[in-house]
């Protein structure tokens, strides 16, 4: 089966960092790199605000937005096999879209039509929410390696795709795994009446990590595990975790209509608050 990664470009600095990203990960994968990039007419197709020749200056600047995207990536990575598809519609439907048959989906945080300040755009937070497999939203300096790669563990099996494209990336980078599993006394833990054992408890959680992650090391040998099970709130520890990794890689196990909800909150805090850049995996 041929391996692709599908890009989104719309000339901002964040999207430009994600096709440098994902560049670079096609190079690892021998994958080809297919840069997308959607214009919206709707916002122009008002009678009011209708201008003649408005359409063809749009399609050029969109042109022009692919060709630059595509120098960026071949600069980059010059070995990559790059192609380049203009679509009509919401990026983030047009995104959503590209992920049946996509290795993974590379986003940039927040591209031009994102608010001065924010965190995670529209765009992004909607194409992780809904898109199956990979969606990466790339906020990392593409010129800054750490050599560690971090995956959050849970109690799911769904999270499986995600320990798979965590050791996958770990393995193609050489680079460390790091899998945080964090968990929260109960309520009433540190009342002095209580009967809990939290070393107890930690002690099981340790377990289960190392459960969890045996087959994996088994099937990738090379790849070197640091098991980090923390008592702490999982966005804090993963939100942590990433000052230090060139990738923290999520599952998701959230469901509704809504992007944001479907992200599960978990999800959508590390989203929120990790310092570098975020894989959301959805099975």
């Amino acid at each position: 089966m041929n391996r692709f990664i599908v890009v989104g470009a719309d000339g901002s600095d964040a999207a430009t960092a994600a096709v440098e990203w994902a560049a670079d990960d096609a190079a690892r994968a021998a994958a080809r790199l297919h840069i997308v990039h959607a214009v919206d007419r709707s916002p122009y197709e008002i009678v009011t605000f209708s201008t003649p020749g408005q359409g063809d200056a749009i399609a050029l600047s969109a042109q022009s937005v692919l060709a630059d995207a595509e120098a960026v990536a071949r600069k980059r990575q010059p070995g990559i096999d790059v192609t380049s598809e203009l679509y009509e519609g919401a990026a983030a439907a047009v995104l959503r879209g590209q992920a049946g048959n996509a290795t993974e989906i590379v986003i940039g945080g927040r591209g031009l039509g994102g608010f001065p300040g924010a965190v995670l755009g529209s765009v992004s937070t909607h194409v992780a929410g809904h898109a199956h497999g990979p969606v990466v939203v790339v906020r990392s300096d593409p010129g800054t390696v750490f050599g560690e790669i971090v995956i959050g563990l849970d109690d799911y099996h769904a999270g499986e795709p995600a320990l798979a494209y965590a050791f996958e990336q770990a393995m193609l980078r050489v680079s460390t795994l790091r899998a945080v599993r964090a968990w929260q006394p109960p309520v009433h833990a540190h009342i002095p009446e209580s009967t809990h054992d939290l070393d107890g408890i930690h002690a099981t959680q340790c377990r289960i990590a190392a459960d969890t992650l045996q087959g994996w090391r088994q099937r990738y040998p090379q790849v070197q595990v640091i098991e980090d099970v923390q008592r702490t709130h999982p966005v804090d520890a993963l939100a942590k975790a990433s000052e230090k990794a060139d990738l923290v890689v999520v599952g998701s196990q959230g469901r509704g209509a809504i992007g944001t909800v479907m992200l599960g909150s978990v999800t959508l805090g590390v989203l929120h608050h990790a310092r570098n850049s975020v894989a959301v995996v959805r099975p």
